[in-house]
């Protein structure tokens, strides 16, 4: 057997053997989960729709995931993006979040969906739904501040 037999042979077993280590999914509970950002802030179904298309994949407790997320080393990379997305901000349980942690967190979220830096390039490339007009873009920029308003508002005020 040559080393390049070897080699190839090598490498599909290590392929192989890679598919039964699968990382755990994030599918949620099942039913709503009442912290989630729009439970407490509810959307017009316009902006409910485009945060399920362009966030809730890696920001939420439930993700909707493509056929090739069942291939490995794919589903390791998209299972860490996730996880490292809802580290960042997770909209399931943003009722979680301090006053001042949520006004943080959308005013980002605005800014990096103005910037055209979120949803990400790489997601925008695999889900065409992703893909934000600037008409959207504007709407769920302007929602995200109008939010974050509000939530600035019922913060009593401190006295000095």
């Amino acid at each position: 057997m040559s080393i390049l037999s070897k080699t190839l042979l090598g490498m599909a077993i290590i392929g192989i053997s890679m598919q039964f280590h699968r990382p755990v999914k994030n599918l949620g509970p099942g039913a709503p989960d009442a912290r989630d950002l729009t439970a407490h802030h509810p959307a017009p179904p316009e902006i409910k729709t485009l945060l399920e298309n362009t966030c809730y994949d890696c920001h939420s407790n439930t993700t909707r995931y493509p056929w090739y997320a069942e291939i490995q080393p794919v589903g390791w990379w998209l299972a860490w993006h996730v996880n490292d997305g809802k580290k960042h901000l997770n909209f399931s349980t943003f009722a979680d979040y301090t006053p001042k942690r949520a006004a943080r967190k959308l005013e980002e979220s605005a800014e990096l969906i103005r910037e055209g830096e979120m949803p990400l390039p790489s997601y925008k490339l695999a889900h065409a739904e992703a893909r934000l007009t600037p008409e959207q873009t504007q709407r769920l920029a302007d929602w995200f501040a109008a939010v974050r308003a509000r939530i600035i508002e019922a913060v009593p005020a401190t006295s000095p």
